[in-house]
C-alpha cells in the first residue's frame, strides 16, 4: 500500500526519514533464482560446498540482487504524490556494498529524503540516501542514493 501525500507536501519534503521497512529474509533459493535470471553463477553465490571452503566460509548474495530488493523493501515506505500514474527508477548514485548479506540473513532498508526536485510540472524527482540493515550485524549491506521520478499530469 502506497503512502500518498498532496504533490505539494512531497515537493516540500526533504529531509524528512522514511519509516524502515520490513524485514525481508534473503535465502538460498532466491540467490539462486537471481543466478539464473542473470546468467551469473559465480561459485560464491551457488556452490555451498566451494563457498564453504574459501575464505568467505559459505554463499553470499549477488550485490545487485540487494539492490534488486529495493523496491520490494521501500515499496512501503516510499512517500508519493496524490494522483501519481507512474513512478520511474531514474538510476543511483554512489552505490558502495559494506557488508555481504548471507542465505538466512533479513534485510531492511532505512532511508530519508535528501532533495526533491521539481523537473517540470507534474514531475518530482525525489533523492532518497538509503541503507540496507542486516538484522543483527553493525555494518549494513549496502548504502546508496536513489532516484525516484513520480509523474503526476494532473499538477
Amino acid at each position: 500500500m502506497l503512502n500518498t501525500l498532496p504533490y505539494h507536501e512531497v515537493k516540500q519534503s526533504a529531509g524528512r526519514q522514511l519509516q524502515p521497512s520490513d524485514w525481508l529474509l534473503v535465502d538460498q533459493a532466491r540467490i539462486n533464482l537471481f543466478a539464473e535470471a542473470t546468467g551469473d553463477y559465480q561459485y560464491i553465490h551457488v556452490d555451498e560446498t566451494r563457498a564453504a571452503a574459501s575464505e568467505l566460509g559459505g554463499t553470499i548474495a549477488h550485490g545487485l540482487l540487494s539492490l534488486s530488493l529495493l523496491p520490494v523493501l521501500a515499496g512501503d515506505s516510499l512517500l508519493v504524490p496524490e494522483g501519481m500514474t507512474m513512478g520511474i527508477n531514474y538510476g543511483f548514485n554512489k552505490v558502495r556494498f559494506l557488508s555481504p548479506v548471507r542465505p538466512g540473513n533479513r534485510v531492511r532498508a532505512v532511508a530519508t529524503i535528501t532533495e526533491v526536485v521539481e523537473k517540470s510540472p507534474g514531475r518530482l524527482l525525489v533523492t532518497l540516501s538509503l541503507t540496507m540493515e542486516i538484522e543483527g550485524q553493525p555494518k549494513p549491506a549496502l548504502v546508496c542514493d536513489w532516484l525516484n521520478l513520480f509523474v503526476c499530469p494532473e499538477q
